[in-house]
């Protein structure tokens, strides 16, 4: 057995102290190393730069340490345990590596806990300590480590039983507020640290909701004796990352819901629905997983087409859960369900990349954007989910309603996440059409391996909504949900480039391809300083566009770094990017049963 000990030694320098002691090192000389990447984050992070000092002692006595590469070091040889004293500076507010101040401590093991090369399948004993000091006294300490000698919530001592598991078991100390509930009889807990004002009632209601929803569609029982969401709440932030048993989330403290909030509003449903998308990845990623990653090897990337599958295909169900739920209204979830057909159609890249080439690609394209992002790649979260409403609805009119995504999932967890076995890159494709019974060849051809749009207009009609495409308003607007007596307002040329928030003067950020902008010469970083003579602000840069004449030129200034440049714009009216839902008037009763069926809706 490996045992590790970890404490934060000093949280105003933000320095973790780990101690490692292998009882049985290689006598040829041991080789340690640390993890390039975590599970579930699909780019090279390097985690080892973060190491500040690095000590080896045998027997009482110096061992001499050679750094190999980046990541990995070997001990001479010596014949005794081995003791490894190593600090790592702990500064990444993020749910991928670890954070420590004095307000709270976190950490992932796979940017603390170095491994013992070729003793991975060791168990492995953890020793986690309380930084020292009365301003600590209050700490406690949220994991789903398995303790040993710890008290509920308390530092102490836990285990796993091997490398790959003690780098899945995220660990948050501080002042944490704690809720729990159960779920088919398993107890779910919450701990949330940072300073917020949540109803927590409610959201420990809304939890067990989504989570049973889950469960029942998975088969009705958990492959878990507990679960656990981390939750950090600061001012501005948002993220998650799938664990074995639990989930590290970052949110918007004001995303939580209050204690006299009605419909769950923008930043509730956010929550909620990233509560929905890790806790789904219980079953699709963390054990229905691609073969390529059976298992992990943390030292490089690993390549799989499939990421369209594994993350797109949860963002499918994570806000679908909502509404399955109860937790959300049919009309809100059309809302966010526009939003995201808005996000990828008002993409180019959607043409140029596929489903299957994102995935792969992840670690150098999606993981890695920039500026011209929009125009280059898709995103297999977004355009996957998009996919995956397409293939349910295909599946349920295709078979009348005998059949559906759900049943697709239930198959992949029998054959794969029960086993243990990885889904090959053709497994997703083989399985849908063996538990539909249909022949879906030209539709992963057409949407998952070429470029094309999934036919949602036509799909979703069947349902009884309508699908329509509209310009968008404002720089803000998403559009979402079509409500009744909308009036449309007359339409206004735009400038069709994104710019930077509260940048004065505005800032260039994206240039969409055939927009007025690109066609103008404007590039990502341009700051504008006039259009047509007027100086241009963030407050009136829309309405000095928008008052222009379709194909009138006007003289446009800007800066692009430190010169002056004279462009031109040709006013055009914007494009129907903006993608708008609602339930048919009169869908038909065939129709109507299928929408109840799909959303699961009482009769």
């Amino acid at each position: 057995m490996h045992e590790y000990w970890i404490r934060p030694v000093s949280p105003e320098a933000h320095l973790f102290e780990v101690r490692l002691q292998v009882r049985t090192p290689d006598p040829t000389g041991q080789q340690l190393a640390l993890p390039a990447w975590i599970p579930g984050s699909y780019m090279i992070r390097d985690f080892a730069r973060n190491l500040v000092t690095l000590t080896a002692t045998s027997g009482g006595s110096p061992v001499v340490v050679e750094k190999l590469d980046k990541q990995t070091w070997r001990c001479a040889p010596c014949s005794v345990p081995l003791l490894l004293v190593y600090q790592v500076y702990a500064w990444e507010l993020s749910v991928r590596a670890a954070h420590l101040d004095t307000t709270h401590g976190y950490f992932n093991g796979t940017s603390v806990f170095l491994q013992v090369c070729g003793q991975e399948a060791m168990p492995c004993r953890v020793h986690i300590a309380s930084p020292k000091g009365q301003g600590y006294r209050d700490w406690r300490l949220a994991t789903s480590l398995r303790p040993v000698d710890a008290p509920f919530m308390g530092f102490g001592t836990y285990e796993a039983e091997s490398y790959e598991a003690l780098v899945d078991y995220p660990v948050e100390m501080g002042k944490l507020t704690l809720l729990e509930t159960e779920v088919k009889g398993i107890p779910h807990r919450m701990a949330i640290s940072g300073k917020h004002r949540a109803d927590t009632d409610r959201i420990a209601r809304d939890l067990s909701a989504i989570c049973t929803e889950h469960v029942e569609m998975f088969g009705g029982t958990l492959p878990i004796d507990q679960y656990l969401f981390l939750v950090l709440a600061v001012g501005d932030g948002y993220g998650g990352l799938e664990h074995r048993d639990s989930t590290s989330l970052i949110c918007k403290r004001d995303d939580l819901p209050r204690h006299d909030e009605g419909e769950p509003g923008q930043g509730y449903r956010r929550f909620l629905g990233l509560c929905s998308h890790e806790y789904f990845h219980l079953w699709n990623v963390k054990r229905i997983t691609p073969e390529a990653f059976r298992p992990y090897d943390l030292s490089r990337e690993v390549h799989t087409r499939l990421l369209w599958a594994f993350e797109g295909i949860t963002s499918y169900y994570d806000e679908l859960a909502l509404v399955r739920s109860r937790c959300i209204g049919v009309d809100s979830y059309l809302e966010l369900l526009g939003q995201t057909v808005t996000r990828v159609i008002r993409g180019s890249g959607r043409r140029k990349q596929t489903l299957t080439e994102s995935s792969f690609d992840a670690w150098t394209k999606y993981y890695k954007q920039d500026e011209n992002a929009p125009n280059a790649i898709v995103s297999y979260y977004a355009k996957g989910a998009l996919v995956a409403l397409a293939l349910d609805l295909t599946i349920r009119i295709g078979t009348d309603g005998a059949r559906s995504l759900d049943d697709v999932m239930r198959a992949l967890w029998q054959d794969y996440g029960r086993t243990g076995l990885g889904v090959p890159e053709d497994g997703v494709e083989r399985l849908a059409e063996e538990a539909s019974g249909l022949d879906l060849g030209d539709f992963f051809q057409a949407y998952v391996h070429g470029t094309e749009d999934p036919p949602l207009e036509r799909l979703l009609a069947e349902v009884g909504i309508g699908l329509g495409l509209r310009p968008a308003r404002s720089l803000e607007d998403f559009g979402g949900r079509r409500k009744l007596g909308d009036v449309e307002p007359p339409l206004r040329p735009g400038l069709g480039a994104q710019i930077k928030v509260g940048s004065h003067p505005p800032e260039i950020t994206v240039v969409p391809d055939a927009s007025p902008a690109q066609a103008g010469g404007l590039a990502p970083g341009d700051q504008l300083v006039a259009v047509d003579g007027f100086r241009a602000t963030a407050d009136n840069l829309a309405g000095l566009v928008g008052r222009l004449r379709p194909g009138e030129q006007v003289p446009i200034h800007v800066f692009r770094r430190d010169q002056l440049h004279r462009l031109s714009l040709t006013a055009r009216l914007p494009s129907a990017d903006t993608c708008e839902l609602w339930l048919a008037g009169k869908p038909g009763e065939e129709r109507l049963a299928r929408r109840r069926a799909w959303l699961k809706l009482a009769d």
